[in-house]
């Protein structure tokens, strides 16, 4: 599969490359909803496409893939008085667990697949 690289713009081949959409690289603060836990977890978003997102979350999460969680992506004040929530929540399946670094960043990364696509607020697909 052919894909654009961030920061380049090249086309660069992945053999292994899984995924159908463009990625944005994002710094977003996220939160987790763990269904089994009933229990939020606070994260990163690394970056985002209409189909997915890679997020960072502490190591001490119990995570397996192919489970389902929501992905809160919080809105500034001025975006949440205009659209009428704090939060855009997505419903995702973890499709991969990268633990390879959480032994020096205490965080493991989580790609996710999302139910349904990501649409930004002006409603254009990302």
């Amino acid at each position: 599969m052919i894909i654009k690289t961030m920061k380049t713009d090249k086309a660069v081949t992945h053999e292994n490359e899984q995924r159908s959409s463009r990625r944005t690289q994002v710094n977003w603060p996220i939160s987790v909803w763990h269904p089994k836990l009933s229990k939020f977890f606070n994260g990163k978003g690394l970056n985002v496409s209409r189909s997915g997102a890679l997020v960072t979350l502490p190591m001490m999460v119990p995570l397996r893939k192919g489970q389902e969680v929501e992905v809160n992506f919080p809105r500034s004040q001025a975006m949440a008085k205009s659209k009428g929530q704090f939060a855009r929540i997505k419903t995702a399946r973890i499709v991969r667990i990268d633990r390879s670094d959480s032994v020096r960043s205490t965080q493991v990364k989580v790609g996710l697949e999302f139910n349904t696509a990501f649409v930004n607020d002006h409603g254009d697909k990302v």
